[in-house]
C-alpha cells in the first residue's frame, strides 16, 4: 500500500490522487457488502457520490493520466481496499491485542520496505547523507514514528468498533483539516478549486453523518417494536 501510493504520487498529480482514493471508498463499500454482509444505505452511497464528484470537479483542469499513472493507481487502490477489509477480519478473527496488531504490522511493513528501499537506492542515500544524521532529524523522524503508531493503532479501534465503510469515508474527510491545516500553519494558498472541494465533501461528510445517524434512530425503533 505505502509503495503503490509512492508510485502513483510520482507518476500522478495530486488532484488525481484524490479523485481515486474517492474511488477507493467504492472499492471498500463493495468488499464490505461481498466479505461481510454490510449493506449500504441509499444515503450513504448519494454521500459517496457527492464526495466522489466534488474531488473530480476540484480536479477537472488536472485530470491527465498515463498508462502507467493509471497502473500505479489501481494497484493504490486494490491494496488500500484490501487493508482496510483485512482489518476489519483482523480485529475480530485473530487472537492478539491491539498493540500486538500494530506491533506486527509495523514490524511486517519493514520487511517489505527494506528490499525496495535498498533497490532503488534510498538505503544509500541515506547513509552517504550526513546532513540528515542530525540530532534534529532524528527528533522529528522519531515523533514521526510516534504518531504513526497511534495512528494505526486508532485505525484498528475505528474499524473494529464501526467498520470498512465508515472508516473510508471518514478517512476521505481527512482531506479537509489538512487543506485548512496548511493553510494556517505554512500558507499554503487554497485555490477556488480546493474550496469547493472542501465545501463539497463537508456536505457529503454530513450527509454521511446524517445516514448513520437516521439508520442508528430505525435500528433502535426497531428492536423497541420487537420487544412490545
Amino acid at each position: 500500500m505505502l509503495l503503490t501510493g509512492m508510485g502513483s504520487l510520482q507518476y500522478n498529480s495530486v488532484p488525481m490522487v484524490t479523485v481515486f482514493k474517492n474511488v477507493t471508498n467504492i472499492i471498500v463499500t463493495a468488499g464490505d457488502y461481498i466479505f461481510f454482509g454490510t449493506t449500504a444505505e441509499s444515503l450513504i452511497l448519494l454521500a459517496f457520490a457527492v464526495m466522489l464528484g466534488g474531488a473530480v470537479a476540484a480536479a477537472w483542469n488536472d485530470i491527465q493520466m498515463g498508462l502507467k499513472g493509471f497502473l500505479w493507481m489501481a494497484a493504490n487502490c486494490l491494496s488500500s481496499a484490501g487493508y482496510i477489509l483485512y482489518m476489519k477480519f483482523a480485529t475480530t478473527n485473530v487472537k492478539l491485542s491491539k498493540f500486538g496488531m500494530v506491533f506486527y504490522n509495523n514490524v511486517l511493513c519493514t520487511v517489505f520496505l527494506l528490499p525496495v528501499s535498498f533497490i532503488r537506492g534510498e538505503l544509500k542515500t541515506f547513509f552517504d547523507s550526513p546532513s540528515i544524521h542530525t540530532y534534529d532529524y532524528a527528533f522529528k523522524n522519531t515523533f514521526a514514528g510516534f504518531v504513526g503508531f497511534f495512528l494505526n493503532f486508532a485505525s484498528l479501534n475505528c474499524v473494529a468498533q464501526t467498520g470498512p465503510t465508515t472508516y473510508a469515508i471518514i478517512g476521505s474527510l481527512n482531506k479537509v483539516p489538512i487543506a485548512l491545516l496548511g493553510y494556517v500553519l505554512f500558507d499554503d494558498r487554497i485555490t477556488t478549486q480546493t474550496w469547493t472541494y472542501i465545501l463539497i465533501s463537508m456536505m457529503g461528510g454530513f450527509l454521511f453523518s446524517y445516514a448513520k445517524i437516521l439508520q442508528s434512530f430505525q435500528k433502535k425503533r426497531g428492536v423497541t417494536s420487537e420487544s412490545k
